[in-house]
């Protein structure tokens, strides 16, 4: 009985790590086919193919192509979600608070490229529609409360923490996004390298601090 019971605990834990290896092939593959066509052009029947899984596992496991849009959004956020809810900023100076939120934004979509594009697409074709039932919120109310807090002491100029905190994930985000453009001039041929992300990262903290300072 004793050995019917623990075979049975080792199918089970067995079974558990099969289906979570599963949904995690589907998750990287549909990640790759949202950042490329969205949520309303992405195929489920492409995501099948290149993953060598039915389509109907991946309905299995996610319902339908939106709840796999919605998981994958959730899985490219949980980097950067994880981050910020680690970084400890209040007792920083805002520009210190600034730059440390700055290098942690840049450093996890380094990891994840992808990112700044699913979320180009949410924008345009579903009008934030998905982003809105995230906790992806709670990064940009971060951001934004950073602002808040140097304009009262401040150490920022007299600026909306509201249109700062949109103009500061554009210029650490158009990187990604208009990647594909950019690539065409001489100096943009490896723009995904580790060195040219760790430039762009340099840049755009540089850029951003002097921008938000009061002079």
């Amino acid at each position: 009985m004793a050995r019917q019971i623990k075979a049975e605990k080792n199918l089970n834990s067995r079974q558990i790590r099969d289906a979570e290896a599963t949904q995690a092939v589907i998750l990287a593959a549909a990640e790759e086919e949202f950042a490329k066509h969205g949520l309303t052009s992405a195929r489920t029947e492409a995501i099948a193919k290149k993953t060598g899984v039915a389509k109907s596992m991946i309905y299995y496991y996610f319902k339908d192509k939106e709840g796999l849009y919605q998981a994958v959004l959730e899985r490219s956020h949980s980097d950067l979600l994880q981050t910020s809810q680690q970084l400890d900023l209040d007792h920083l100076s805002p520009e210190a608070a600034l730059e440390k939120f700055l290098t942690a934004l840049l450093d996890c979509v380094s990891r994840n490229p992808k990112l700044p594009l699913i979320m180009f697409h949410e924008a345009v074709q579903n009008q934030g529609k998905y982003y809105k039932r995230s906790s992806s919120l709670s990064i940009d109310t971060k951001l934004v409360k950073i602002l808040e807090r140097g304009v009262a002491t401040g150490v920022f100029r007299k600026l909306d923490p509201f249109q700062s905190a949109i103009n500061i994930m554009g210029t650490c985000l158009f990187y990604f996004v208009g990647a594909g453009n950019i690539q065409q001039h001489p100096q943009g041929k490896r723009l995904l390298s580790k060195a040219m992300l760790e430039q762009h990262a340099q840049e755009a903290i540089a850029l951003i601090l002097a921008g938000v300072r009061n002079p």
